[in-house]
């Protein structure tokens, strides 16, 4: 297929890059991908192929561009057939009816509804019990035997966790089995089996929390949610449902990276370490800087090109899939400069990252994520200032999880 010149290519005259499942090499992976130019074909696990976009400036121009929608009816290999329902990243592929599904109209008024209850006052509302929140964990740390302890664990993971349940209005007693289900929603190994079933319990959840908020509703973002639709919007049940999971999905996991990430790179970058500790740099810029090298989104599923888009020197063919590999992206020297592969939280175009996204879609819960780590970075490395890696970097385990730059565990020390 071509687009009006013949200098343009298609995956049937090159190799796909298989995305590793197992993610052991995130940065040599990104790397290969941005070499293979701003549109590169790729394998998704499970043997399903479709387009990724490595580039910064590609990037924002797709995502903005309304040839490319989240209409998973638009995709060929989806109305063929061959994509199996119980294939592990379905629920990301066709997730249940919210803003991140839908464009145009439908979109600005689920978005709308979101942003009228999800309101920079009521991000700022939630600073006092973000503080509170991190010092409760930081005396868990505190109080964890010996020298070491899994970060993550015990502070990277609860703290978003907990936020985005009261942002929310979840029942805390809920939050064990969200864990582990989302941890099986989002993993490229999840068992065929319990593919379905992980779904359908994760949206029993949701619509059981759903309908708690009618019969007692809170000053939670559910509650706002039901109130704008009785108050005349046509915002239906399943729409209210899936918003609460897209919410509560994107909500821990971006920020539980985050924090990690940000601890490794700075265990890993001493220099680094020592200009924010000593005032010289903000924690703002460690967050911006974070979110631009080791974006805790790597790649984001899935979107669809409704007609032939000319990307560089290839073609996005409509009925094809475009995934948006953060991961590439935020280390792409045209954006960032010859150092894009350095951590460096001096970096003027730190800003310029788009690891939220862009357009349209751009994550609704961004300003509360930077406030979670703008909270709990400093207040972390306050209270264990010689706080650093308890083992190699390169021994760090990653998750199985395509869409997330997220580890295991994070042994640290805690230092003196």
């Amino acid at each position: 297929m071509t687009a009006g010149t013949d200098t343009m290519t298609t995956d049937t005259e090159q190799t796909r890059i298989p995305l590793d499942p197992f993610v052991s090499d995130l940065d040599g992976e990104s790397a290969a991908l941005r070499a293979a130019g701003p549109l590169a074909a790729v394998m998704l696990p499970g043997d399903v192929p479709v387009w990724a976009v490595t580039h910064h400036a590609e990037a924002k121009k797709l995502l903005t561009d309304p040839r490319v929608v989240k209409d998973i009816n638009v995709w060929t290999a989806w109305q063929r057939g061959e994509i199996a329902p119980d294939w592990p990243l379905i629920g990301l592929a066709n997730p249940p009816r919210s803003m991140l599904t839908v464009d145009g109209a439908d979109h600005r008024r689920l978005r709308t509804l979101v942003a009228q209850a999800l309101t920079p006052r009521r991000v700022e509302r939630m600073r006092e019990r973000i503080t509170e929140l991190t010092e409760g964990l930081l005396d868990r740390v505190a109080a964890e035997p010996g020298d070491t302890v899994d970060l993550k664990a015990v502070f990277a993971y609860p703290l978003p966790m907990y936020v985005i349940a009261d942002l929310m209005g979840l029942a805390e007693e809920r939050l064990p089995r969200l864990k582990e289900l989302f941890e099986k929603f989002f993993s490229t190994q999840t068992p065929p089996e319990e593919v379905i079933a992980t779904l359908t319990e994760l949206a029993g959840i949701m619509a059981e929390t759903v309908a708690d908020k009618r019969e007692n509703p809170g000053d939670d973002l559910t509650s706002a949610l039901i109130q704008a639709s009785e108050d005349g919007d046509s915002l239906t049940d399943e729409e209210i449902v899936a918003t609460l999971q897209l919410m509560v999905a994107a909500g821990h996991e971006t920020t539980i990276s985050l924090i990690v990430n940000a601890v490794v790179n700075l265990s890993t970058h001493p220099d680094q370490r020592e200009l924010v500790l000593s005032g010289k740099a903000d924690w703002s810029a460690v967050v911006e800087e974070t979110l631009r090298y080791a974006t805790p989104t790597s790649h984001v599923l899935i979107r669809f090109a409704t007609e032939d888009i000319p990307v560089g020197d290839k073609v996005l063919p409509a009925g094809d899939a475009l995934i948006v590999s953060y991961a590439a992206i935020g280390r792409d020297e045209r954006a960032h400069g010859p150092t894009a592969g350095d951590f460096d939280i001096t970096r003027e175009s730190a800003n310029r990252h788009i690891s939220f996204g862009h357009g349209p879609h751009v994550c609704p819960g961004a300003a509360l994520s930077r406030l979670e780590a703008g909270v709990a970075l400093p207040a972390l490395y306050a209270r264990f200032p010689g706080l650093d890696l308890a083992v190699p970097a390169d021994e760090l385990r990653n998750k199985p999880v395509v869409t997330q730059n997220d580890l295991y565990e994070l042994p640290v020390r805690l230092g003196g």
